[in-house]
């Protein structure tokens, strides 16, 4: 692989960006960063207590990630980002530190998203608060590409991994 990979895998609650990005990480052999442990301890709370984060509560995170991101590039790393950059603005605010950072939104179906949440233990973002995340997203146009998410882990990751990995010529 030549040259850096920064690669944010994006999306609401549910959509798999943590275990897709970890599997991705590992098939590149490059780190894997999860935006959720960059979430102040009241950010952590209102979502657990079934408040959706709006941009004053995101602010903080934003930041944290905005510097680690701006750590990482000024090393010369590469990685994979799980990070829900729900809307367009949030995607700004990261490509201020990583400004070559590319955006995959994995696109999956509310049912399913609303199984998978249901299914999740141990986690902070209750399934209730789904409806707000959906109502939130912004679709990513320009700004990346988006797939389908409701594959498996592994199918998914080896596609991106050979897109990320191939050469580009340019025309």
């Amino acid at each position: 692989m030549s040259g850096a990979v920064r690669v944010a895998l994006c999306g609401v609650a549910g959509s798999g960006k943590t275990t897709v990005g970890r599997a991705l990480g590992a098939a590149l052999g490059i780190d894997f960063v999860d935006a959720d442990d960059f979430h102040p301890a009241a950010n952590r709370a209102r979502m657990a207590a079934g408040r959706p984060l709006d941009d004053d509560a995101r602010a903080a995170w934003l930041g944290a990630l905005q510097r680690e991101l701006a750590r990482r590039g000024a090393a010369g790393a590469s990685y994979v980002l799980a990070c829900s950059a729900l809307a367009a603005r949030h995607r700004a605010a990261l490509r201020q530190a990583a400004p070559e950072l590319a955006f995959v939104h994995l696109r999956v179906p509310p049912a399913v998203l609303a199984r998978r949440l249901a299914a999740r233990t141990g986690h902070f973002f209750p399934a209730e608060l789904l409806p707000s995340q959906l109502a939130a997203w912004e679709e990513l146009g320009a700004d990346g590409i988006a797939i389908d998410g409701d594959r498996p882990v592994a199918a998914i990751a080896a596609a991106l991994a050979r897109q990320l990995v191939a050469p580009r010529t340019f025309t």
